[in-house]
């Protein structure tokens, strides 16, 4: 008895199983020229929304820079260039031009 109910079990259970293979999924449809569109001008305004974002971005960074810069006296300022050049060029990997380097200070050891 119990070997006839796992038998027609297992024959229902194929059964379904090779049904639900033979359905076919449903084909894409291909995109109207509205929607295509309405892509591009969606994308578009996105792009014009990031830049106005950034020309934003790039304004307060320059608009802290300048305050930071006004709060130092004349003589920071110089000391400030002085050293973001030569930040700049050990950055870059260049030597100081030979005049600076022949009439440099010598260390005392």
């Amino acid at each position: 008895m119990k070997n006839k109910i796992s038998k027609y079990f297992f024959i229902i259970f194929i059964g379904f199983s090779i049904i639900s293979f033979a359905q076919k999924p449903p084909e894409p449809k291909a995109p109207t020229k509205g929607a295509e569109q309405n892509k591009k001008a969606i994308r578009k305004a996105e792009k014009k929304e990031a830049k106005e974002r950034r020309k934003l971005e790039k304004a307060e960074q320059k608009a802290i820079k300048a305050y930071h810069k006004r709060l130092q006296t004349k003589t920071v300022r110089k000391r400030m260039k002085k050293s973001r050049k030569r930040a700049i060029m050990n950055n870059t990997n260049k030597r100081e031009p030979w005049i600076k380097r022949v009439f440099k200070k010598k260390k005392k050891v």
